[in-house]
């Protein structure tokens, strides 16, 4: 009877409800055969006799005794508290407790030990068994080892703290990053807008601000071309946000002429950037500007001064040249030679000062914009040919050997073109002083021609290459040693410009110089093949 009693509570609470399914109907009269499939369930099994003290343990199954490494005669008589060993202040007991009192199913899950004494978690579940009276005489615990389940909770449980808590460090050191640079963008003495795709303003730092005389209530979250009554819907700003941006390049020192109605004209120096989010690069824009309105006065007042100033010294220049050259005329039969001599070398520093003056002017020139081109068809093998031999017999010393040809006939100025040339062999002197040896190479490329000037000199430093051809630049080593304003090569540069051409020059310290330059040949020469 009691077995028929446990099969009927093991088909209601347990996992060998399946098992029990199919040997229920030959229960009665087969007991072995039900005892044999109770050792086949995956699930520990016991039954303890609720009629005697302490509710000892009379039965347990095959799985039960695998599960808890104990042996059958190990086990029966105990109480099932016995595989808490000593750890005995888990609330789960009390709950157990409570619920064999009350006469009621419980299930838990709780920390049993093994014989070898190894942790393992046990999900129990607990059926009382009732006689025809009404009676509680046995109970049924059915129980499964979760080690690997609570395992992986815990793992879980470890793992989501910590990735808690990297957020929150995460998100720390986001904030404190967010305050550091917004103090940076505060502070930064340039003028900084942050917009979003559709061109309204995210952020304006205090420099914008104060330098366009703006609230910050009436900046952000306004159209950027709206901006103070729409002083700011300028037709190349437009062009710069809408046409060049979209290519997502950047835009670098793009210069914006601007007059405000309320501050006045003002000369800006604008950088923007898109910066991508989530793979969608039209999320925001930083727009950089920085006013150069006095600094753009004050070069203009320099250019203005060196133009006065040449303007001004070329006319006595001019008297004294002159006044040279009667003395050198009027000079008598019998004057010593070193009154000759002192004579020309007044005519030779007079020229130097007057090509000096001379470039000064053309740097104002090109500064303001003013230089004059007389461009007319002209052989440039030719001109430089004559420019070589003229270099060549004011400078014995040196040997100036020309190579190649181009039979291009090229529209330009050539007198300037000329000047090109005598510049960048005269710096090839200049600045070799160890060695007696320049090459010129000229040849045609595409529908160019290329003149190279090459030198076994110094040789030039990456850092001051990138700015070798500003205006007024010189390098601080060649500074030391060579005198000169620094303008040669400007002019040079911006001759070649003026010309559609390209100046650059590749040199290495110690191995020399090569400066080169191209011009566009005719389109109509008869001599292009």
């Amino acid at each position: 009877m009691l077995f028929l009693i446990f099969a009927d509570q093991c088909y209601k609470n347990s996992k060998v409800r399946k098992a029990l399914q199919n040997s229920y109907t030959i229960m009665n009269n087969n007991i072995d055969v039900y005892i044999q499939a109770l050792n086949s369930a995956n699930s520990g099994i016991i039954i303890t006799d609720n009629t005697q003290p302490d509710n000892p343990i009379i039965y347990c199954n095959k799985t039960f005794e695998t599960m808890t490494g104990y042996t059958y005669d190990e086990i029966i008589g105990h109480n099932c508290r016995f595989l808490q060993s000593q750890d005995r202040l888990q609330p789960e007991r009390e709950y157990i407790k409570e619920c064999i009192a009350q006469e009621k199913e419980c299930k838990v899950e709780i920390r049993n030990y093994k014989k070898n004494g190894n942790l393992f978690w046990n999900e129990l579940y607990i059926s009382p068994v009732k006689d025809d009276d009404g009676n509680i005489t046995h109970f049924i615990g059915v129980q499964n080892d979760i080690t690997d389940r609570k395992k992986a909770e815990h793992e879980l449980r470890e793992e989501k703290s910590s990735v808690e808590k990297k957020i929150k460090e995460r998100t720390k050191e986001l904030v404190e990053n967010e305050s550091f640079l917004s103090s940076i963008i505060q502070t930064v003495r340039e003028s900084l807008l942050v917009l979003d795709a559709d061109y309204k303003v995210l952020s304006a730092n205090n420099h914008f601000l104060n330098s366009f005389k703006v609230t910050r209530e009436d900046t952000v979250g306004k159209i950027l071309f709206e901006l103070g009554n729409h002083q700011w819907d300028i037709d190349i700003l437009r062009e710069l946000l809408m046409k060049i941006l979209p290519t997502n390049n950047p835009v670098i020192d793009y210069e914006v002429e601007h007059n405000f109605p309320h501050i006045g004209k003002k000369v800006m120096l604008l950088n923007a950037y898109r910066i991508e989010f989530e793979g969608q690069y039209k999320d925001r824009i930083l727009i950089a500007i920085e006013d150069i309105t006095e600094k753009k006065e004050t070069e203009r007042r320099k250019d203005d001064f060196l133009s006065i100033a040449s303007h001004e010294l070329k006319t006595p220049l001019t008297t004294i040249k002159g006044l040279v050259q009667l003395l050198q005329r009027m000079a008598p039969e019998n004057s010593s030679e070193k009154f000759n001599d002192t004579l020309d070398k007044i005519g030779v520093y007079v020229d130097r000062l007057n090509i000096l003056i001379s470039d000064l002017l053309d740097t104002s020139k090109i500064q303001s914009g003013n230089i004059e081109l007389h461009k007319e068809p002209f052989d440039i093998d030719k001109t430089i040919k004559d420019t070589v031999e003229n270099l060549s017999l004011a400078t014995p010393n040196h040997t100036i050997s020309l190579s190649g040809t181009t039979r291009a006939m090229v529209m330009g100025d050539e007198l300037q073109i000329s000047q090109v040339i005598n510049n960048l062999i005269s710096n090839a002197i200049k600045y070799s002083p160890g060695s007696d040896q320049v090459e010129i190479y000229m040849n045609r490329v595409g529908n160019f021609v290329k003149i190279s000037v090459r030198d076994y000199g110094m040789g030039i430093n990456a850092q001051d290459k990138n700015k070798i051809f500003e205006r007024f630049f010189r390098a601080r080593d060649i500074q030391k040693k060579f005198p000169g304003l620094g303008i040669g090569l400007y002019i040079s540069h911006e001759i070649v410009v003026n010309h559609n051409g390209t100046l650059w020059v590749e040199s290495e310290v110690g191995e020399g110089s090569t400066f080169s330059f191209t011009l566009p040949i005719m389109k109509n020469d008869e001599n292009e093949h």
